[in-house]
């Protein structure tokens, strides 16, 4: 299999999967944790609250092989919203809750500081890049991406930060760790920039 995107009951998957197939992607949903040992891209999408989704994954049997998958065998993954939330150590929506620990930091919940600013942070927001990585190539400072988020990742190494967006003060919204990457916002819901990164994944 090429490109599979993970159901593990959290979000919508078909806008995902449109998306991908949009740039060229014969990209797969699955529901069967043994299909990673076939992936050469994965894709971990996500909408909801983070114990949520890292119940399912555990109880899905997904865990053990996103481990073998994306730690031994190095397969690239994507972590898009709340997926990318649960490639953090933990989180902290509802209760402390482990996450899988792929990128070291915490999810925490926004912190207003001006009173114009709405929690949930809905809708289209810029990106400015930090550490490089394949997955912004070809991508300005500046480029408008979709949101739809109320926690955001606290990431421990500022080497582990690809991307910042103003709001708030200012967050992370996108991670990279080698082969490991995760957008806060919806590519699939980006229109041309957002299908500029995902062939940007897919080339990784």
């Amino acid at each position: 299999m090429e490109t599979v995107i993970i159901d593990y009951g959290m979000g919508n998957l078909l806008s995902v999967q449109r998306a991908f197939e949009k740039c060229g992607s014969d990209a797969v949903i699955i529901d069967n944790p043994l299909d990673l040992r076939e992936a050469e891209h994965i894709v971990l999408p996500g909408v909801g609250a983070f114990p949520d989704a890292m119940n399912n994954l555990r109880d899905g049997g997904w865990i053990e092989e996103l481990n073998r998958a994306v730690l031994e065998k190095e397969t690239p993954i994507l972590g898009i919203c709340l997926g990318m939330q649960l490639l953090a150590e933990r989180g902290y929506e509802v209760c402390e809750c482990g996450g899988l620990g792929y990128i070291p930091g915490e999810i925490v919940r926004f912190e207003q500081t001006q009173a114009k600013e709405r929690i949930p942070h809905v809708g289209w927001n810029d990106i400015e890049k930090r550490v490089e990585t394949p997955l912004f190539d070809g991508i300005e400072d500046g480029t408008n991406y979709y949101f739809v988020h109320s926690y955001h990742f606290k990431v421990r190494d500022e080497e582990n930060i690809a991307a910042v967006t103003p709001y708030c003060g200012e967050f992370v919204s996108a991670v990279a760790k080698d082969h490991i990457v995760g957008t806060q916002f919806h590519p699939e819901k980006s229109q041309k920039a957002g299908f500029r990164l995902i062939k940007n994944f897919l080339a990784m």
